[in-house]
């Protein structure tokens, strides 16, 4: 297999090694399995009606129920900070990893105060609580859109 090339913009610090360059590329930040999980487990429960990536209002939720003003956004553990598993955070490069990682929960709590300030109701759904159970995290939402708190 040939050595494959990336095209570095200067965001990030090389990788020691170029698969950790290959697998960072790998990640997505549409439709990742965690969100995949939580719109099964919506649908199963009859929760139907939502719009995805929903540009429209603040902060883009990754699941947005529009009529009752319902956003769910699916945060991966280790890149919004968990705080049920507490990721660990790398070894390398730690100067840009803490800031860039720090910078992601500071715009997580900008985005939900913009939502909610504009009347929204916001739902965070944890990476490792969609894997723990699914249908749990589904009611969560269910209960958000009856108007009761999540």
């Amino acid at each position: 297999m040939s050595e494959r090339k990336y095209i570095r913009d200067g965001r990030a610090p090389v990788p020691r090694h170029s698969r950790t360059s290959a697998l960072m590329s790998r990640i997505r930040a549409k439709n990742t399995t965690p969100e995949l999980i939580l719109r099964r487990a919506l649908r199963l429960a009859g929760l139907k009606g939502y719009r995805l990536h929903f540009a429209k209002v603040p902060g883009r939720p990754d699941i947005t129920f529009v009529g009752p003003k319902v956003a769910v956004f699916v945060h991966g553990c280790f890149w919004h900070g968990c705080p049920y598993c507490r990721p660990r955070r790398p070894k390398t490069h730690k100067g840009f990893w803490n800031d860039k990682l720090d910078r992601n929960k500071v715009r997580d709590r900008r985005k939900s105060k913009a939502l909610r300030a504009a009347g929204w109701r916001v739902v965070t759904i944890w990476e490792c609580q969609v894997e723990r159970d699914p249908d749990r995290q589904a009611g969560r939402v269910a209960r958000a859109l009856d108007g009761r708190s999540p």
